[in-house]
């Protein structure tokens, strides 16, 4: 459309972002108590090209989230249905009881552990987004009424309806001046996971991977090789970890670790000379 002298100057288009080229950021989901911090920044420094986002997300909510593509990653707790998603173990948590400060537990040094036993007597309070996995009967008394939520019965007990056995990260998550926990024996552990969608195994997931795994920044490993491997081979990600490392020292552009590169290495004896050939037979049989 031809402009005439009534319509204005020129837009500058200069003066309009053009927003087409930002990189999309990776989205981290992480759920109460687990702290993707140090692996963030790690991120940052390797992978200057590509923002991370850290988005909590609600601990029962984390796998479905993830099935949605509302994240591309999620630091959640085990166990969860695996179906369409990959899942390696990272660490567990030991597990507490958050109690009053004039609470009896409380006078124990905070070197000491309680006895599960020990809560036989108590009123347990269990909320409905517990995140542990008690293997058999929970222990304690059961109050008139469930908490909805950690953080209410956090309040509980502070009140002194009654005692809350949670994975320590979250006692520490709900601290108050008034509670202290102390650590539980033959309680359930709170195991935590990096988890992804199976269809959705990206460069950006690989990298994350070989951050959380603790490769280091030269380590070509990363793109796939960890994935893949597992399923046709039928090894663990945690063994295919162990093998040397192909290609170590490349860039981001290097060659992927694959079959060719331990066929090669498997033809090499001792010092690097072809190996392969030799037989038994080769020697000379002394007269």
């Amino acid at each position: 459309m031809t402009r005439g002298p009534d319509d204005g100057p020129e837009p500058d288009d200069a003066a309009v972002p053009d927003h087409a080229d930002a990189p999309r950021a990776f989205r981290l989901g992480y759920v109460p108590g687990a702290t993707p911090g140090k692996w963030a920044r790690t991120w940052a420094q390797r992978r200057p090209d590509r923002p991370l986002d850290l988005v909590p997300v609600p601990a029962a909510e984390a796998a479905d989230l993830l099935r949605a593509g509302s994240v591309d990653a999620a630091l959640l707790r085990l166990p969860v249905d695996r179906d369409g998603l990959h899942a390696i173990a990272l660490y567990d948590e030991a597990a507490v009881v958050v109690v009053p400060k004039d609470h009896l537990l409380a006078a124990l040094e905070e070197s000491e552990h309680v006895p599960l036993a020990e809560l036989d007597d108590e009123v347990l309070l269990q909320p409905a987004d517990d995140v542990l996995a008690w293997p058999g009967p929970v222990p304690g008394r059961r109050p008139v009424e469930q908490p909805t939520t950690t953080g209410l019965a956090v309040e509980l007990v502070a009140a002194g309806i009654g005692v809350l056995v949670v994975p320590q990260s979250l006692a520490r998550l709900h601290h108050r001046k008034d509670l202290t926990y102390r650590l539980l024996d033959d309680a359930p552990s709170a195991p935590v996971a990096l988890a992804w969608p199976v269809d959705a195994t990206t460069d950006d997931v690989d990298d994350f991977v070989g951050i959380v795994r603790g490769r280091t920044a030269n380590s070509s490993r990363g793109r796939r090789a960890e994935v893949t491997e597992p399923a046709s081979k039928g090894r663990t990600a945690s063994s295919s970890a162990k093998r040397p490392q192909d290609g170590a020292g490349q860039g981001r552009g290097g060659v992927r670790a694959g079959g060719g590169g331990r066929a090669r290495g498997a033809t090499k004896g001792r010092g690097g000379k072809p190996g392969a050939g030799r037989t038994g037979g080769s020697r000379r049989r002394p007269r």
